[in-house]
């Protein structure tokens, strides 16, 4: 095991001794055996979305050349990587916007998991990949929300020298990079004003329903993202936020985990009633696995394909 894994493992156990009042494990009533199991989930909560120990990609996967670190605003965090296929198909290419993971307080744009096999599988499709960083915590989430819509409407601006078309955008984000897609997709108001993008996926987003959580036993992270005051709680919160008649969304989900299908199927349920188009596809893979195996040949990656080519 490497070292950087043992610092991985050690920074989750500490989080398992997060003394907030909403922490699951302070109860001292729950059952011993729930309250091993809700550690057990704690715990693959805490590693499972792999930011901290994802390795650098090297280069551009084959097929593929990068644009690196394209500024969408003055902070050295407000960047994003451009993956151009090197046989680009006739016509201008629809474009993929990723949004990583990592609880709003880790993660990078260029991290293996973000890249592999992501990249590879749609860059072979001939589309054109984006994956965006932002600033993390303490930049307020409400602030990282208006990093992504910035960031999206920098990369239209820019997509057709790269090969892309501004008008074939779709959204994508994993974990903590799924709320703020989900956020900008409901249609919260940001300064930035993208233009239209074809659709979103939402790979395993847990927090599509803020007060729900807050107002419920929840893992400290949510604290440090969301904070105390209710008005919060709503203003980041896609499900507050939902517009009528969002752009079509497919709101991936882990089996797995408590929350996330719930949320998910609640938040299709009221985008639905608004006229929107949501669909939710359940997954037996960890909140890991939903990012890193998605592009590898599965009927997972199938689903997701097909759900983009009703978008273009």
């Amino acid at each position: 095991m490497t070292r950087l894994r043992c610092l991985t493992i050690l920074a989750a156990l500490l989080a398992l001794l997060d003394t907030s009042p909403a922490s699951a494990q302070s109860d001292p009533t729950t059952p011993a055996p729930h309250r091993f199991e809700r550690l057990r989930e704690r715990l693959a909560e805490s590693l499972d979305d792999g930011t901290d120990s994802d390795q650098a990609a090297r280069s551009a996967p084959a097929g593929a050349r990068i644009v690196a670190d394209v500024a969408y605003g003055p902070d050295p965090a407000q960047r994003f990587d451009v993956f151009v296929p090197t046989r680009p198909a006739a016509g201008a290419a629809p474009v993929v916007f990723f949004v990583h993971g990592g609880g709003w307080a880790r993660g990078d744009k260029a991290n293996a998991r973000v890249l592999e096999p992501k990249v590879a599988h749609w860059v072979g499709q001939g589309y054109v990949v984006i994956s965006a960083n932002y600033r993390m915590l303490p930049t307020p989430v409400a602030q990282q929300a208006e990093d992504v819509a910035a960031a999206i409407a920098s990369a239209q601006s820019r997509a057709a020298s790269w090969g892309g078309d501004p008008a074939r955008f779709i959204l994508m984000g994993h974990s903590a990079g799924a709320h703020l897609v989900a956020l900008v997709a409901a249609g919260a108001p940001t300064a930035a004003k993208p233009q239209p993008w074809r659709g979103a996926v939402l790979l395993d987003s847990a927090a599509l329903d803020v007060p729900v959580i807050m107002e419920h036993r929840h893992l400290g992270l949510y604290d440090r993202a969301f904070g105390t005051d209710p008005a919060r709680w709503t203003a980041v919160s896609p499900i507050a936020q939902l517009a009528r008649a969002t752009a079509p969304m497919l709101a991936v989900c882990s089996s797995r985990r408590r929350e996330s299908c719930g949320q998910a199927d609640r938040f299709a349920a009221k985008a639905n009633g608004l006229g929107g188009q949501v669909r939710v596809l359940r997954e037996d893979l960890s909140h890991m696995q939903i990012n890193a195996t998605l592009g590898a040949a599965s009927d997972y990656t199938t689903q997701v394909d097909a759900f983009m080519q009703s978008l273009r």
